[in-house]
């Protein structure tokens, strides 16, 4: 089994850097727009995505989500 790339520890900055497919799911689908913010280099996903109210069920799925997007990348 694959170890996944993004955890909900994994900060924002990283995946924005790391995996650029991800930043639109973000921004779009779960109303990252925090993702130029100076937070971003501090802040997690789960601490982000938290702050703008998602449950831990939802980052869950938003983990899951990030990961099969970002399968195919290095």
């Amino acid at each position: 089994m694959a170890k996944n790339k993004i955890t909900k520890k994994t900060l924002i900055l990283e995946v924005v850097e790391r995996y650029p497919k991800a930043v639109d799911v973000l921004v779009e689908k779960y109303n990252f727009h925090c993702i130029g913010c100076s937070l971003a280099e501090m802040e997690n996903l789960e601490e982000g995505a938290s702050a703008h109210g998602m449950s831990k069920k939802e980052i869950e799925e938003m983990v899951v989500e990030l990961n099969k997007i970002v399968a195919d990348e290095p």
